[in-house]
Formats: C-alpha cells, sequence, structure tokens
C-alpha cells in the first residue's frame, strides 16, 4: 500500500508463484537482468543506505507493514520465495511506519524478533488484522493479543518494552527513508536499489529482480 496505490499483480502474480517454485528461483533471476531497467524497473539510489550483509553477501529488505492488506497478500508468495534464496543472499524484514499510529505494530514486529518467534507468529499477525479484523493498532490491543498466544504469553511484554526499542524503531524509520521508498510491500537491494510492485510491474518479478541485483552486488 502506497502513499500512492499501487497494485502488486494480480492473477499473473498468482500465477508466477508456481512458476517460481517449479523452474527455480535461480533460472528466474538468471532471466530479469535483460529484461529489467535501471530507473525504470527498479531505481538506483542516489546515495547508499545501511546494509547489514558480510562480505561476499548481499542483502534484500522486505519493507512491509502489519497494517497493510497488500501486505498480506503478498505474504504466501514471499514466503515461497525465502524457501529458493541463493546462499549469497541475506534477508531481512523490516517494518514501516507512515503516520506515528502505526509504530505499536512496528514494536510488534521488533518483539516478535527479539523472541525468535518472527516465522511462528508472522503470519498469524496478518490473520489476526485482516482475517479476524482484531485491531491491533494501539499498545493495550497489541499486550492483550499477545497475552492469548501460549509461545508470548508471560515473555512478549517485556520484548515489547524493552530499553532498545526505540533505537531498533529509529533504524527503521531511517532506513525506509534511505531507500525512498514510496510504499508497502517493497524491496530495497544491496543498499544500493528499491524495487515495489509499480516499477518491476509486479512484485513476482521484482522478486527475480532483487535476486539478480543481489547476486551481483554480492560478487562486488
Amino acid at each position: 500500500m502506497k502513499r500512492r496505490e499501487f497494485a502488486i499483480a494480480g492473477a499473473a502474480g498468482t500465477a508466477a508463484v508456481a512458476g517460481l517454485a517449479g523452474m527455480g528461483l535461480q533460472a528466474n533471476a538468471q532471466q530479469a537482468p535483460a529484461q529489467a531497467v535501471a530507473g525504470k524497473d527498479y531505481m538506483v539510489l542516489k546515495k547508499p543506505a545501511s546494509t547489514d550483509a558480510p562480505k561476499g553477501k548481499a542483502e534484500i529488505v522486505e519493507f512491509f507493514g502489519y497494517w497493510c492488506p497488500h501486505c498480506h497478500s503478498f505474504e504466501p508468495e514471499f514466503n515461497a520465495w525465502l524457501k529458493q534464496v541463493p546462499p549469497q543472499v541475506v534477508v531481512r524484514r523490516v517494518p514501516v511506519a507512515f503516520r506515528p499510529e502505526m509504530a505499536p505494530l512496528q514494536r510488534m514486529f521488533y518483539a516478535l524478533e527479539t523472541l525468535g518467534y518472527v516465522g511462528l507468529t508472522h503470519g498469524r499477525v496478518f490473520d489476526a488484522i485482516h482475517k479476524q479484523l482484531i485491531n491491533l493498532m494501539t499498545d493495550a490491543n497489541i499486550l492483550a493479543w499477545a497475552a492469548q498466544q501460549p509461545e508470548l504469553k508471560g515473555r512478549f511484554e517485556q520484548a515489547y518494552k524493552s530499553f532498545g526499542m526505540d533505537a531498533k524503531l529509529r533504524r527503521a524509520n531511517q532506513l525506509a527513508m534511505d531507500y525512498g521508498i514510496e510504499g508497502v510491500p517493497s524491496l530495497g537491494v544491496a543498499g544500493k536499489f528499491y524495487i515495489d510492485g509499480e516499477t518491476a510491474k509486479g512484485l513476482t518479478r521484482g522478486l527475480q529482480i532483487a535476486t539478480t541485483l543481489a547476486l551481483q552486488a554480492a560478487k562486488g
């Protein structure tokens, strides 16, 4: 979901998910560069953004928001892609808040990450908001929801209110600014490139382009 709206590849994108699994991600990625044009299919940052990737690897960042219905729809495809990511690519998620009232959901993600439960509960949070229509936009509602999750009960609140949380939110917000993101879901690559569903004509193709750019960046 954008500051201005964009589409993330409708029926064509859904069909392509099966294609990714069937053909193999690296094969698809190798085909993308010849068709991808800088400044059109992906943006080149004027100033490099920070990256956590070690030498010999490159980072792909998924910018997302739990509040975003497009991110919820994109999650199954992103998870399928994650299972096929080449070893030279490091992936991380960064929650975005375009408005101050979205910040509790950023904090929620980082609390889950601190506890090591993103893999188990990430989709559960999306479903709570978009399928069960639970309001998780406030601290109180988030803490009440977490208290009902067996894995989080008695542990989540401490992580949610931890000393270093504000620093994580500031870093996430700064990274979103450095990449100049226009909306979510979107992708940052190697601190150099920005891709969203509009630039790439759908995020199925966007993932292919991102993978190829990351592999090239990992070579140095």
